[in-house]
């Protein structure tokens, strides 16, 4: 696979084709998914529950981010390399541009915060010293506490609109891609519709510009309950390459998500 690199990605999008986002955290896997094609690599958070063991993506620091970011990086094969920027690593624009900086040296080629318009500062401040920014909204798991738990956000018209103007907002900062997660479809395609940059869903229904999982997660590994938006494409492949590749080949042919993985 060619580098895939923002240019790659915006004329995915300006073309009405569809690309794939898997999380991993190791070289191993990195280069396996990598290597089956897939878009975009997420190093996320989410390594906190799936690795470490946590009931929340809180205790992960920016040291263990920017390790698992080498790890990625050197078994990438060519996909974009996204990282997520930890609980409260980013609360300042200050913070935000030191704690980018080294993930950003650890291999990363774009990084991922979560939040609405107070996000905009940081953004444009990062975007302007040449740090590619994907904003996360929706359902932000490190504000978990304040949510109450893992809901579906933008369910009603207010909360909706504010999602909306969010997005148009974090665009206009500098913001290079989106990530809705756990999303009334019809939302996230209006959202997905209302910008130019790239939208990637989770939990966000078939109207998106991209889909995510965690890797663990579509391997159907993950103990506990599958989320509403989960395929467990290792049972219907029956290998680890066939379960890439399977993944990659629907989201880009728009089969999955089908509408049972999303929200009304």
């Amino acid at each position: 696979m060619n580098n895939v690199t923002l240019h790659t990605l915006s004329a995915l999008k300006q073309d009405g084709k569809k690309f794939a986002a898997l999380t991993a955290y190791d070289a191993c896997f990195a280069q396996l998914v990598s290597s089956a094609g897939i878009e975009v690599i997420l190093v996320g958070d989410s390594l906190g529950m799936v690795l470490q063991g946590h009931d929340s993506t809180l205790p992960v620091t920016v040291d263990e981010m920017a390790y698992h970011t080498r790890c990625v990086a050197s078994g990438n094969q060519g996909a974009m390399l996204m990282s997520d920027l930890p609980f409260m690593s980013y609360a300042t624009p200050e913070q935000a541009m030191l704690n980018a900086g080294i993930l950003m040296q650890a291999g990363a080629h774009i990084i991922k915060i979560e939040g609405g318009a107070w996000l905009a500062e940081s953004i444009t401040l990062l975007a302007d010293r040449g740090v590619p920014v994907c904003a996360h909204l929706g359902l932000t798991p490190q504000a978990v506490n304040r949510l109450g738990g893992y809901r579906v956000q933008g369910r009603d018209e207010t909360s909706a609109r504010q999602m909306l103007d969010d997005a148009i907002l974090l665009e206009q900062a500098g913001a290079s891609m989106l990530l809705l997660e756990c999303v009334p479809s019809q939302l996230a395609g209006e959202i997905s519709r209302a910008v130019s940059i790239p939208v990637i869903g989770i939990g966000a229904g078939q109207q998106t510009d991209a889909q995510v999982l965690v890797l663990h997660d579509m391997l159907g590994i993950t103990p506990g309950r599958k989320p509403r938006f989960v395929k467990d494409f290792m049972t219907e492949a029956g290998s680890i390459a066939g379960a890439l590749q399977s993944y990659g080949d629907q989201v880009r042919a728009g089969t999955f998500p089908a509408d049972e993985h999303g929200f009304a």
